[in-house]
């Protein structure tokens, strides 16, 4: 009996798949890239951004007079108005002062007006060049006398929370997550079939679906540990709050992780060579990469295309994550991204089963 006990603990449903997983861990972490990219690589790449996007003083407004009549009295009004300290003011020819707008030098250009008044050169499309039209105009116009109908007031908030390093940390941790489950387990799984391993596997007696099962469940295990080296990083160095539970954040994650590493199956389970599966990966992950509002909000996008967007799983993993750690956000209150993770996790794994080939 005892006997018999044993043989089924050694060699029940579920041992091949244990097996598979246990070897899938110990290459991981004999290999120091992955190391670097999983875990180091988001840490510095927050530390970067954070550190150039921290919270600084007002910059200064950079302007070019185009040096012709009526300029030096501008200039004057200018410096004079209630903020004059903030432009930084430029006179140089005509031509000089085009050049040096165009090659974004300056942020705007200054052109004296024959009739006495002013004309503006900038460019729509650059958020500084905007800004500064409007911050010049306002300093001119009250300068020469114009007061303001409404009495108005600023305040500055630069809470935890509010920041540009609170909204990227998440992104990170969702493109972390989506980066090392299609790479990690797409190409270990070309890896494999280039060195023909995946041939000795047709011979076992082994299910293809515990197969690729323990290949997707190894991301679990590093997800954890992505998950506590980004955010808590976040935490130590800029102080971020992490708002909602920590349980719905793992469950968050856990479905994200799940989904790439269904994506990263489906992807190499034909691949014969790691050109090929990283070609196909690369046109997965790219439009996720810019659509899907890991470095800034897809809202910036035309409205017609932010539906479509949300359809993308990196976009409903983001939105989570971000709605979860900023807002304090339950998880019956993120019903349709989940569902949305759902799909393309379940979808991408029975299409990988269905798809994938051991030669």
């Amino acid at each position: 009996m005892a006997t018999q006990t044993e043989s089924l603990t050694t060699n029940g449903r579920w041992s091949g798949y244990a097996g598979l997983l246990s070897a899938r861990m110990k290459e991981l972490f004999r290999e120091p890239e992955v190391l670097f990219w999983i875990f180091l690589f988001p840490i510095l790449l927050a530390f970067g951004l954070g550190i150039a996007f921290r919270n600084r003083p007002v910059e200064k407004i950079n302007v070019v007079f185009a040096e012709q009549a009526g300029s030096a009295q501008l200039q004057q009004l200018l410096k004079s108005a209630p903020d004059g300290q903030k432009f930084v003011i430029q006179v140089q020819p005509a031509d000089q002062a085009a050049n040096s707008f165009r090659l974004g030098k300056v942020d705007l250009e200054i052109v004296p007006d024959a009739n006495g008044g002013v004309q503006y050169v900038y460019d729509p499309a650059r958020p500084e060049s905007v800004l500064a039209r409007n911050e010049v105009d306002d300093a001119l116009q009250i300068a020469a006398g114009r007061k303001p109908v409404l009495t108005s007031s600023s305040r500055v908030n630069s809470e935890p929370g509010s920041r540009y390093i609170d909204f990227l940390i998440p992104g990170l941790l969702g493109m972390n997550l989506m980066g090392s489950g299609m790479w990690g387990i797409g190409f270990a799984l070309v890896d494999m079939r280039q060195r023909k391993l995946l041939k000795r596997f047709v011979a076992t007696p082994m299910r293809r679906s515990d197969f690729l099962l323990a290949l997707a469940s190894s991301r679990l295990v590093l997800m954890i540990i992505e998950l506590v080296i980004v955010l808590g990083f976040g935490i130590l160095m800029f102080h971020m709050r992490v708002m909602g539970s920590w349980a719905a954040i793992l469950t968050v994650s856990c479905l994200g992780a799940m989904t790439f590493a269904g994506l990263g199956l489906l992807t190499a389970s034909r691949a014969q060579k790691i050109e090929t599966a990283s070609g196909i990966m690369n046109a997965i992950m790219m439009p996720m990469w810019v659509f899907s509002g890991i470095f800034f909000s897809y809202e910036r996008f035309p409205a017609k295309v932010i539906p479509i967007i949300r359809l993308l799983p990196l976009t409903a993993l983001n939105d989570s994550l971000r709605a979860v750690i900023l807002e304090g956000k339950t998880l019956a209150s993120q019903t349709e991204p989940l569902v949305v993770l759902g799909l393309w996790c379940v979808l991408s794994f029975l299409f990988a089963v269905r798809l994938f080939r051991w030669t």
